[in-house]
Formats: structure tokens, sequence, C-alpha cells
């Protein structure tokens, strides 16, 4: 899996969208954008894509595209427009693009796609920067309906909590 961050200035969504997925078609990848102010750590979308995986592998997946899928377990929910909120969003947008090869495999394909990904132009452009990590507390934390009696019951932290909805996910199915 390789992550691509940066700040996204998208003029066309739709086209971004569809750009990103002819670059994951060019190079038997798959590529999906996500609003880094939801995402808390590299460690939440790699369980997401190991959980998509998985689901995929026995046939439980909710979505047709293994993308949309590892939207769904990142956002910890089955509903698809809600996980959309999760993705980028026309404007300018800190940005985490995920590159994943499916196999666990890591290699050139995966590189090449990356590389692709960051020289994006057209319907919209990513300019690198640090933005994983750099979540919005308050937003994930309405997002994933946490609230400060949750906060405060937990030995840990508010991306202990999203990283255990990601995992939730497959036992409220």
């Amino acid at each position: 899996m390789e992550l691509v961050e940066a700040v996204a200035t998208v003029a066309d969504l739709d086209g971004f969208v569809a750009r990103l997925g002819e670059i994951g078609d060019e190079h038997g990848v798959t590529v999906q954008a996500f609003d880094a102010r939801y995402v808390v750590d590299r460690a939440h979308l790699e369980r997401s894509v190991e959980l998509a995986n998985r689901a995929i592998d026995r046939g439980e997946n909710v979505a047709r595209e293994r993308s949309v899928e590892i939207l769904l377990y990142a956002a910890g929910t089955r509903q698809i427009d809600r996980a959309l909120e999760l993705g980028v969003s026309e404007g300018e947008c800190p940005t985490v693009v995920l590159v994943d090869a499916g196999d666990g495999a890591v290699g050139d394909a995966e590189d090449r796609a990356a590389v692709a990904v960051r020289d994006l132009d057209g319907p919209a452009t990513l300019d690198p920067a640090e933005t994983l990590g750099e979540y919005d507390g308050d937003r994930v934390r309405e997002f994933f309906d946490v609230g400060d009696a949750e906060l405060r019951a937990v030995d840990g932290t508010l991306a202990d909590i999203v990283r255990e909805r990601v995992a939730l996910l497959d036992v409220e199915k």
C-alpha cells in the first residue's frame, strides 16, 4: 500500500474520481482518495484495506468496486452515501490517496500508479503536503459519533476508537 499525501484542488469531482479509476486500471491497482481530516493514521487505512480484502475473498463485500469497499471500512459503515463523506470534495482539501495492488504485493505497478497520482492534473491537482495524521478531531468525533463519555471510558485515544470502529464493522454485518 502506497499513500500519497497532498492538498488536492478539485475542479471537477466526477472527473477526478474517474481519472483515479483510470490510473488504477492502467496499473492494475486500486486507487481511493480520502479527505485527510477523517483519516486518523496509516493504521486506519491499512486495517480498512485488510478487512475489505477479507470481505471480498469471502464474497461478503457490499460494494462492487474494491475502492468503495475500502472506503466503507475506513468509514466504519455499510452505508455508501455516508462513507462518501470521507472522500474528497470539490475545492481545496487535505488528501490522502491510497494506492494498493490488492494481492499484498508491493511492486512496480503500485509505485508507477503512485507517481501517476502525484502527477495528476486536469480535473484536479495535488500539491505534496504532509496530511496523514493531521485529522480534525471534532470532525472525526462527529462522523464516528464519539462522545466525551466514550473518550473518558476507554483506555486509548480517538485514533484507537476509530480503528476499533473499522474492525467492528464485520461484527455489525
